[in-house]
């Protein structure tokens, strides 16, 4: 198996762990309560920033491992 192959898999399956924590940050910080009819917006925006960036990191992480993967054959 070629080296370049393996470390493209390793970069998809780092990528996916990378996502999953991006997208557990984003839900844990976004909290909504609803109080006699009145929405109350208790979300951490700083929390949420930091999610979407693990998303974004595992974006680019799948893309690059996707292509280094193709780019062996």
């Amino acid at each position: 198996m070629n080296p370049s192959k393996i470390i493209g898999i390793i970069l998809i399956v780092i990528s996916l762990g990378v996502g999953y924590i991006g997208i557990n940050k984003i839900a844990d910080n976004t909290k909504e309560i609803n109080l006699l009819g009145i929405k109350i917006n208790a979300s951490n925006e700083s929390g949420k920033q930091q999610g979407y960036l693990y998303l974004g990191l595992g974006i680019i992480l799948l893309v690059g491992g996707i292509y280094t993967v193709n780019k062996t054959k």
